[in-house]
């Protein structure tokens, strides 16, 4: 069994989440709601939402947990040469662009449309408001590719000190998202944060260069990295 929060509830130790033996691994309780002063305590514990529509609000910390390090972002040939060409035209013909937070409902929307396959999508309302605002805070940012006007791709995450945690992205054209996520990730390594948390493996984020590590690290990551200064200016930096 895994405790019920109400309102006012704490968040168990991440320790006590459940196991691989238990057929849940990672889930530590459910119940409570949404409201950036719950989202951030829980960010701050390592802990994250994950639930689909109809289900109560489910809480987990994983481990090992999937983590990127900026360092180590891994840009294929072919994402290389999308990025100079991206490059060039926001220097030259300006049909792209790259901006931060200049929609971030928008991307949420956008990372919460059905896939092509079909897929649901566990970003439902309550999400979009939860993290809508956080962002009104200044807690929630987004990475956004635009193309001719229209947004194409985009990522976005919570940040808290120098500690950011990826949650989902999206493309309308090829690599938009990856774009969105490269210029993230420099942009986080130019202004100290080591460290994004992925929460999930996949084979995806692997090839960009994600690892898992034990959740013990990660929680001693996060406590030192959510206490330095926040990072006060958001604004895409040129790669090359």
């Amino acid at each position: 069994m895994i405790p019920w929060l109400e309102a006012d509830t704490p968040f168990p130790d991440v320790s006590l989440a459940l196991t691989d033996e238990d057929g849940a691994p990672g889930l530590l309780a459910a119940g409570g709601d949404l409201s950036p002063a719950r989202l951030l305590e829980a960010y701050r514990c390592g802990i994250f939402p994950w639930f689909s529509e109809g289900q109560p609000i489910l809480w987990w910390s994983t481990d090992p947990r999937m983590v990127l390090f900026t360092e180590r972002f891994s840009i294929s040939h072919s994402l290389k040469k999308t990025l100079k060409k991206v490059q060039r035209s926001i220097a030259t013909d300006h049909r792209w662009e790259v901006r931060f937070d200049s929609a971030f409902e928008r991307v949420m929307r956008a990372c919460a449309a059905p896939r092509r396959d079909g897929a649901g999508t566990w970003i439902s309302e309550d999400i979009v408001r939860g993290y809508t605002g956080l962002h009104r805070r200044g807690f929630a940012h987004s990475s956004e590719v635009w193309l001719d006007g229209q947004l194409v791709g985009g990522a976005y995450g919570v940040c808290i000190g120098r500690m950011f945690y990826g949650e989902s992205m999206f493309a309308r054209v090829p690599d938009a998202s990856k774009v969105a996520l490269a210029y993230l990730v420099h942009f986080l390594r130019l202004n100290g944060v080591a460290l994004i948390d992925c929460q999930q493996e996949t084979a995806h984020l692997a090839s960009l260069g994600a690892v898992a590590i034990p959740r013990e690290d990660f929680i001693r990551h996060l406590r030192q990295a959510t206490r330095l200064p926040p990072i006060e200016v958001w604004h895409p930096v040129d790669l090359y």
